[in-house]
């Protein structure tokens, strides 16, 4: 018994240094490769929709209730197939404070403009709760450019478009918005702590020389004064103008007195508004589309090297790990 143990023992030993070996040149290998070009994916929704039905009839359904039911259908398809059917492409657009899927959202659009007249509507699925005011004025420009073509754009709100996603949907010639979507927060914030009170206290000394009277203004570190506290805040008026102006040009119904004050309103309340069109979740309004049109999902993926999906894997797992600590101390705090 006593030689299977340390046979077990020696086994295990042998196979956790081969994993690790294989991972380490696994690694470095990895590490010289260039991530993929993005790779366009196309799906055709009409037929997962068809599935999905068959699939629940098939179930559901008696023998004699799914013929007649067949057979309806092919009545209808009978009566509708000489008629061209209109062209629908739809994209997801989900936001970080970088926005960082701008670049696969611009490569997406530039393949859709190559059809040319081959595009009846085009379906932007946008979340995103606003980030950087210079990177989501670029995702906007790019949804700019389907209006541009001439090219009926539709924007659907399931959860979130403020902010910087708000700016996103008004671009469109129709947003769809979920019943309870948080819409609008047409607003600037900017916010830094400063440290200088607690560098003096350690007799720490903290200079910063521009060239330039307002190259800075606030500073984390250095001593910040009412002149760059002013100079700061017309900055951010400046932008809220912007802000504002872009979306008068692009809604002019919008009564931003009342709107460009930074809070947000529930879809329902978005309508009463303006600030959206048309009160459905982006399943119904697909599904709707799918009845008198051929509709298809398009998406770009990047395949990462090796050493960034563990990386990403890792980072992930991190992320949950803090949540799950911050969820347990907040409940805790809770019962106190």
């Amino acid at each position: 018994m006593e030689f299977l143990s340390d046979y077990g023992l020696f086994l295990a030993k042998a196979l956790t240094f081969v994993v690790v070996v294989a991972l380490i040149l696994g690694l470095i290998a990895s590490a010289g490769q260039k991530s993929k070009p993005e790779k366009l994916k196309v799906q055709y929704l009409n037929k997962k929709l068809k599935k999905l039905k068959t699939r629940l009839q098939e179930e559901v359904l008696d023998k004699k209730q799914l013929k007649l039911l067949q057979k309806d259908e092919k009545k209808a398809q009978k009566t509708t197939k000489d008629e061209p059917k209109k062209k629908v492409y739809v994209l997801n657009f989900s936001g970080d404070i970088k926005a960082s899927q701008s670049e696969s959202l611009k490569d997406e659009i530039t393949a859709l403009l190559s059809l040319g007249d081959f595009i009846d509507e085009i379906v932007v699925k946008v979340e995103s709760g606003g980030g950087m005011v210079h990177q989501y004025g670029y995702a906007a420009s790019q949804l700019d450019r389907i209006k541009a073509k001439g090219i009926p754009l539709t924007v659907c709100v399931d959860k979130v478009a403020a902010s910087g996603g708000y700016m996103m949907a008004v671009v469109a010639n129709k947003i769809v918005a979920a019943p309870f979507s948080v819409i609008g927060s047409i607003g600037v914030i900017a916010q830094l702590p400063n440290f200088n009170r607690l560098l003096k206290k350690h007799d720490v000394d903290f200079e910063v020389h521009t060239a330039g009277e307002y190259k800075r203004t606030l500073t984390v570190f250095g001593e910040n004064t009412d002149k760059a506290r002013e100079k700061f805040k017309e900055d951010l008026q400046d932008v809220h103008v912007l802000f504002k102006n872009f979306i008068q040009a692009h809604r002019p119904s919008v009564d931003l007195d009342k709107v460009a004050n930074g809070d947000v309103w529930y879809g329902q309340d978005a309508l009463k508004q303006n600030l959206v069109d048309e009160i459905a979740t982006s399943d119904d309004y697909l599904m709707q589309r799918c009845e008198e049109a051929d509709v298809y999902l398009l998406s770009s993926e990047q395949k990462k090297p090796l050493l960034k999906r563990i990386g990403g894997s890792a980072q992930a797992a991190l992320s949950h790990a803090v949540e799950h600590a911050l969820n347990k101390i907040a409940f805790h705090k809770w019962y106190l």
